[in-house]
């Protein structure tokens, strides 16, 4: 059984999101997290080193952070279309984004929304690059890899609907938001996302 490490409207709320899609067997335990406003706090009964989310528990496994627990899912679910395994023509591409979602999307769109990278001419730059990768590709295609959806897709879509802003105003990344939150799974998820008694942390 896999046990997803979760809180409720959270970074967490994704890898649901990719456990639907994958139409996974799973169990979730519901746990509190330390918010940006500051509320909320460390949970006791999350394994993470760090009490953050997601994290996720397979066999005795531990697995931490988004873009590992997806490449970690899509590996044990390798007919699904959501991953590019060993051999697959979009395998470089996918692992490529998938590095390039943790190490450059991420962090140059915080430092860019939390006003750090103004005051920082090659944080900046780091960050409209990024944009200008990401817009140019999805000029050219439906999805990050191409015209099949994948796993990045999913973390990349999640992000943008929690901070549209992390990228530039455009009617080809609106069409590609619109696109990943009309898929039947991210409805699945959100059904699942806040605890039926109504768990708050």
């Amino acid at each position: 059984m896999l046990t997803l490490i979760h809180a409720p409207q959270s970074r967490s709320s994704r890898i649901i999101w990719l456990l639907e899609e994958l139409g996974a067997d799973y169990e979730i335990r519901y746990v509190s997290i330390r918010r940006w406003d500051g509320s909320g706090g460390p949970d006791d009964n999350n394994p993470h080193p760090h009490k953050q989310v997601p994290a996720l528990l397979h066999n005795g496994a531990l697995i931490t952070e988004s873009t590992a627990v997806a490449q970690y899912l899509v590996e044990l679910y390798p007919q699904s279309e959501l991953g590019r395994p060993p051999g697959h023509p979009e395998r470089g591409a996918y692992l490529s984004w998938l590095a390039y979602y943790a190490g450059v999307i991420e962090p140059s769109g915080s430092a860019f929304l939390s006003g750090v990278a103004a005051g920082n001419p090659a944080l900046l730059k780091v960050y409209e690059d990024m944009c200008m990768h990401v817009v140019e590709t999805l000029t050219k295609q439906p999805f990050l890899l191409g015209n099949t959806v994948s796993a990045v897709d999913l973390l990349l879509a999640s992000a943008l609907t929690w901070m549209r802003k992390l990228l530039p105003d455009s009617p080809v990344v609106d069409q590609y938001v619109q696109s990943m939150i009309a898929r039947p799974a991210l409805a699945r998820a959100r059904a699942v996302d806040v605890k039926p008694d109504g768990f708050h942390d």
